[in-house]
């Protein structure tokens, strides 16, 4: 196939308003080969953006075109999320701007920061690589409009990424991220951009660390804790802060400590995906840890490990969002003011019973901590199934791992003071509200195979299923202690589903036997779904 004239046409204009000389080259270069009888395909992945803002901001490949993250589509759509912020009566105000270590990460702030200058507003350009909680937490400390943060948190390593904050703390909803995605469609071209000088503006990191430790509820502190932050940007603030909350005896997994935009040993860096924790529980098992913690490589989620009678294990999502919330409910203060938990559609259905058991209000959200976080007023709790967690409200108005990972210390050193585990208070949790067993599945589809899967569902729900539609692309199914929630990924061409089985045990000594049956229930309820949902590659 030759090269059509508009998608060359297209390259050239992008190549002479593209201000950063390295993608200029980059991008000449695939024209070139387009020219010259090469393959015209990468040209035409590279020009087939813009990548799309969303609640999530912009994310996608390090390279250059309007198809990837450079500095020319990070000062375009800078330029649209300021004219946004101008015609919502913002002009001058401060905004926040911080980043991670992946490849590019220091350019697409320095980018950032020097248009929202160009633009008049005050810009706190955040000293060096910092995890996403610590800007989430500065937007609110520093009374700013907004707040960027340049990461693609636990996405592949050539990928990076640009996530917004607003001024209450939280990250963009609809209509605001179509509104900025138009704004950003209509900004001239990059090279024309005005930019300012914006020298980095010092640290928060201090204010956010007392923040964090004033959070244990407990006095116990005789605790082992084996980490790794994944070669991200957490590792440093994690440890100070559970240094100064009084857990000192913090172990770090040596090969995964220092930031690495190449992510060297996982081949994923997700504490969700398989191997990606072994280097941590190994060390644990290693040191004698109490608690194994990993954090993503933006440190706004993370995962625990607890050693048990088959040796160490990694929590679920669901396991540890009940954990801390009974913690978070067990230790509220005496006079707390009508207080609220808040958890996704798909999460598991503990959290209301155990609420209720507190006298505290329960409230299902959307997925995603946009969402959490305006479950209502009164929130002191809220999490997701995808490791994140909500343990501060007040000031981190997102998912936070490091003060996740302070209060999951407490929780284990206090059971630890009473020769109790953490496998034992969740015994205890599924003794008074049953065995909530739970379990993910992502079929890869691509997006008209998917469609029709959710259609077909949709309008013939399976015999003996009760169907509602928590949001016009989420199915949830129920059915006498079981439920299904089918959902497209936003960002991959595969179809997600969340199982979730109950059995209430016959008391006390029920409780394995009742773990039993959830176990079997689950694995005809997966064979089930992989059967209603049909084709596709299971992940």
């Amino acid at each position: 196939m030759g090269l059509p004239s508009a998608l060359r046409d297209a390259a050239m204009r992008w190549i002479a308003d593209d201000p950063d000389p390295a993608t200029r080259d980059e991008l000449q270069r695939v024209l070139a080969a387009a020219m010259t009888g090469g393959p015209v395909a990468e040209l035409a992945d590279r020009m087939s953006g813009p990548l799309r803002f969303g609640t999530a901001g912009l994310r996608g490949p390090v390279r250059a075109g309007p198809a990837g993250m450079n500095v020319a589509v990070v000062r375009r759509a800078t330029s649209g999320l300021a004219t946004w912020l101008v015609a919502n009566g913002q002009s001058g105000r401060t905004v926040v701007v911080g980043r991670d270590a992946r490849h590019g990460s220091a350019a697409f702030a320095e980018a950032t920061a020097g248009v929202l200058a160009g633009a008049g507003f005050a810009v706190v350009l955040l000293d060096g690589a910092v995890p996403t909680p610590v800007l989430a937490f500065a937007v609110r400390h520093l009374g700013a409009v907004a707040g960027i943060q340049v990461t693609a948190s636990h996405n592949p390593p050539g990928d990076n990424g640009y996530k917004v904050y607003l001024g209450n703390g939280a990250q963009i909803v609809p209509p605001s991220d179509a509104q900025i995605e138009a704004a950003i469609a209509a900004s001239p071209p990059a090279v024309s951009v005005p930019v300012a000088a914006v020298p980095p503006a010092g640290s928060v990191t201090e204010a956010y660390l007392d923040r964090v430790v004033a959070l244990p509820r407990t006095g116990a502190r005789t605790l082992r804790v084996a980490l790794t932050p994944l070669h991200g940007v957490g590792g440093e603030t994690c440890v100070l802060a559970l240094s100064r909350s009084g857990f000192g005896d913090v172990r770090v997994v040596a090969s995964q400590a220092a930031p690495d935009p190449d992510f060297p040993t996982v081949a994923f860096p997700n504490p969700e995906e398989p191997g990606a924790t072994d280097a941590v529980l190994s060390l644990a098992a290693d040191v004698g840890a109490d608690l194994a913690v990993a954090l993503d490589p933006d440190a706004d989620r993370c995962a625990l490990g607890v050693p048990g009678p088959d040796g160490w294990r990694m929590l679920t999502g669901d396991e540890t969002g009940v954990l801390l919330a009974d913690h978070v409910l067990r230790h509220l203060p005496r006079t707390p003011a009508d207080p609220l938990v808040a958890t996704t559609v798909v999460s598991s259905s503990m959290l209301r019973p155990l609420a209720e058991s507190y006298g505290a209000r329960f409230a299902e959200t959307l997925t995603g901590f946009k969402w959490i976080v305006r479950g209502g007023p009164g929130l002191v709790y809220g999490y997701e199934e995808a490791l994140g967690y909500c343990v501060d409200p007040d000031a981190v108005r997102d998912k936070d791992g490091i003060a996740a990972c302070v209060l999951a210390a407490d929780l284990a050193a206090a059971l630890r003071a009473t020769g109790a585990t953490v496998l034992d208070r969740l015994d205890e949790l599924a003794l008074a509200h049953g065995v909530h067993r739970t379990e993910g599945r992502s079929i890869r589809m691509e997006p008209a195979g998917r469609d029709a899967a959710v259609t077909r569902l949709r309008e013939h729900p399976p015999p003996g299923w009760d169907l509602d539609r928590p949001a016009p692309d989420v199915l949830r199914l129920r059915r006498g202690g079981a439920r299904v929630v089918i959902r497209p990924s936003g960002t991959e061409p595969k179809l997600k589903a969340y199982l979730e089985v109950v059995e209430h045990p016959d008391g006390p000594d029920g409780l394995a036997a009742a773990r039993e049956r959830a176990g079997h229930r689950m694995t005809a309820l997966s064979d089930e779904v992989d059967a209603l949902l049909g084709g596709g590659a299971r992940s």
